[in-house]
Formats: structure tokens, sequence, C-alpha cells
């Protein structure tokens, strides 16, 4: 389980860093040719939004899964023992119910909708459904996150070795 981890881990890093390089890259392109060519490129500028979903939805999963997200850890850091991981595990379910609820489901059903009605870019002429895809992987990505956490602290607390050491919340 450690290494399926660890290797969801490193492509999703590596996939946010292409994405990002990419991004970087449209919008170099969109000033240099708005600016200096004096010619706007209207692909570059759409295709730059979408990256920009892309990009931060797959790296708020990644960021979940790094335990780097924003979070108030001020009770976390004064709670030892079974209330510390009554806590983790509240703190687990809210994000697979957030997932769950917000961006699996209602992901996929904007995703379903807008490939059944049709809509497409206006200037790529890419079916949006596509594009609004990385709300429901973004979603599977953070509940399998909080799942593997919800097993690390079971395991912690019952003494066995945890699925991820090196970054998990109870071991900070």
């Amino acid at each position: 389980m450690k290494n399926f981890v660890e290797m969801t881990n490193k492509s999703l890093a590596f996939f946010t860093i292409c994405l990002l390089a990419f991004l970087v890259l449209c919008v170099s392109w969109q000033v240099i040719s708005r600016y200096v060519l004096d010619a706007p490129s209207t692909e570059t500028d759409e295709l730059a939004r979408y990256l920009f979903m892309w990009v931060a939805m797959i790296g708020a999963a990644y960021t979940t899964g790094q335990h780097r997200h924003l979070a108030i850890e001020l009770l976390m850091m004064k709670l030892t023992g079974i209330k510390k991981s009554i806590i983790g595990l509240i703190i687990q379910a809210a994000i697979i119910s957030f997932s769950s609820i917000v961006l699996l489901y209602g992901g996929s059903l904007l995703v379903l909708s807008t490939l059944e009605n049709g809509q497409i870019t206006p200037v790529l002429g890419w079916q949006m459904g596509y594009i609004y895809l990385c709300l429901p992987v973004s979603g599977i990505l953070m509940i399998f996150y909080a799942l593997v956490d919800v097993i690390s602290i079971v395991q912690h607390f019952s003494g066995q070795p945890p699925v991820m050491s090196e970054n998990h919340s109870l071991e900070r």
C-alpha cells in the first residue's frame, strides 16, 4: 500500500508540474503576443484558464495527500492518544464527506450534464465536460488520501506501523 501511495504522489507531482509548466508557457506566449507582437492569441488565453482549473484542483488533491493544506492545528497539537486519533478521524470524515458530495457527486453531475448538452469551449471547440472532469478526479484523489489517513490513524493507535509514516498528521 505504501508503494502505491508513493507512486500516486510522484505521478500527481509530475502531472501537476507538467500542467503548471504548460500554463506558464501559455501565459508567457499570451503576454508576448499581446504586448510585443500586438496580436493577442485567443487560444492560449482560453487554454490558460482551463489549465489553471486543472492545476488548482489536482494540486489541491496532491496537497491534501502531503498534509500541506491550510489547517489550524492548534487543537491537534494539544491533544494526545485516543482524543487526537478521534479528532483526526473526524477531520478525515469531513474531508471524505466534502470530497464525496461536492467534488465527486456534484462534479460528476456537472461533467455529465455538460457532455449531454454538448457545451463546447468558445475558441478551442473542446467539450466542457472534459474540462470539468478535474472536479471528480480531484474528489477521487482526496477521498483516496483521506482513506489512507484513516488507515494510518487506526494502525497508529493499534500499534501497527502506519501506511505513510513521514507525512502522517499524528506523527508531526
